[in-house]
């Protein structure tokens, strides 16, 4: 077995700059919430590969499930030939899908792919080019979604113009003086500037933002964007592919308002690991565009869609909601201790186990630190703790460890982040 230093040197010299990780240690083996590199050394994972591991490093019941579709078929194209694992998904993601009507569903590889197909959808389905986004919003790195981005660095900085009928406006961030009012008056205003909603076929919004912070955006928020697409017929969109399956206690985050979006794009922890991700939709928006309109090589492979109904097998056996729910009590309690230990720690925020807290100059200026932010997941990965920043101004950190984490492991790694907080001065 290679070395991590060995494997350092090959990916300098072969592997694209743009896309090489900083990190120096490379993964070997893992299992629920622990891995370890290829020098051996065991590391807690608290990163979940970026919220795509909400039932943990090669559940046994996935890997029993992927094994089993390799004995039989690994790939036809189902635009080719279909099988039987792409519509069982699309059957079951049409059920627990709280979307408006009878939903219908496509299946992609990628969150972004998604986001793409989503805007495909809605143009086709409402005859409109344009799109309202949000500020904070991440939505992917192909060139849509790039300008669908609520954040240009570093995912904008290199790659020219982005597509032009991409439009945004202010995601309610009380703390950091977005209120709601002024959120909604600069969605009318984008309407009235930007993108009239005779041109607007979709608003899309994370019900809690990923990269941008792990900002909830209030029920009655996303309820007046349900009221305003309803009212010019454009549709809603929600992108679920970070908060979906269970990471805010509900299989969806846009559950906890209530609201039914006409479309939502779900990935990451959709198949516990491998590339998969869908748009899923009222059927009548779904059904807009012409034949061979929409697919792809890949999308939705046998693989894939064998993992997919397996999470859905995980998900009913073991109470995932229930275990995301008390994970994110868990992480309260002790965040809310931190808030109180700790003068450069405010905004504790936790959705389910969503969760997340701001690294402040102080709680008056609320002046965000990302300097201090980065200090701490340097600090947690020297001590075998992998711990994410995030948020527009990079202080916020945010934690996405598998929400079937063992109590003695979650109770070691958050061991591990009060210790750092202490050593970097929080």
């Amino acid at each position: 077995m290679s070395s991590n230093k060995e494997l350092q040197a090959l990916k300098e010299r072969y592997v694209a700059a743009g896309v090489a990780s900083p990190n120096e240690q490379f993964a070997d083996h893992a299992t629920n919430s622990e891995l370890w590199d290829a020098d051996g050394k065991r590391m807690i994972d608290f990163a979940g590969g970026i919220g795509v591991l909400n039932i943990g490093h090669r559940h046994p019941k996935v890997v029993e499930a992927i094994k089993a579709q390799l004995d039989k078929l690994m790939h036809t194209c189902q635009t080719v030939m279909p099988y039987e694992g792409y519509v069982r998904l699309a059957q079951k993601l049409s059920e627990v899908a709280p979307v408006k009507g009878h939903a219908k569903v496509m299946l992609a590889n990628s969150g972004a792919e998604a986001l793409e197909n989503a805007i495909k959808i809605a143009r086709a389905a409402t005859g409109r080019t344009n799109v309202i986004c949000f500020d904070g919003g991440y939505h992917g790195r192909t060139f849509m979604t790039m300008a669908m981005n609520g954040k240009a660095a570093p995912y904008q900085n290199d790659f020219g113009p982005m597509p032009g009928t991409v439009y945004r406006a202010p995601y309610p961030v009380p703390y950091h003086g977005v209120s709601e009012d002024e959120a909604i008056r600069g969605l009318m205003m984008a309407m009235k500037a930007d993108s009239p909603p005779s041109h607007t076929a979709a608003i899309v919004i994370e019900p809690v933002l990923g990269e941008g912070g792990f900002y909830a955006a209030p029920a009655s928020f996303l309820k007046k964007i349900r009221e305003i697409c309803d009212e010019h017929g454009i549709l809603m969109i929600v992108d679920e592919v970070q908060s979906g399956f269970g990471r805010t206690g509900k299989m969806f985050a846009i559950e906890h308002s209530g609201v039914q979006p006409d479309m939502m794009t779900m990935a990451k922890s959709m198949a516990d690991g491998m590339p998969i991700s869908a748009i899923v939709g009222t059927d009548k928006h779904m059904d807009a565009s012409g034949p061979n309109s929409l697919g792809g090589t890949y999308t939705g492979s046998p693989t894939a869609c064998a993992a997919g109904l397996a999470v859905f097998e995980v998900f009913e056996e073991e109470d995932i909601l229930g275990q995301s729910q008390r994970l994110g009590e868990k992480l309260k309690q002790r965040f809310d201790k931190w808030q109180e230990q700790f003068a450069h720690v405010d905004n504790v925020r936790c959705l389910g186990s969503m969760a997340a807290f701001e690294l402040v100059e102080s709680k008056e200026s609320r002046k965000p630190v990302p300097e201090l932010a980065a200090a701490i997941t340097k600090k947690a990965k020297e001590k075998g703790l992998i711990l994410l920043s995030c948020g527009m101004y990079g202080n916020s950190l945010r934690f996405l460890m598998p929400v079937t984490i063992q109590d003695n492991i979650l109770e070691e790694g958050l061991a591990i982040v009060e210790e750092c907080l202490k050593e970097a001065g929080a």
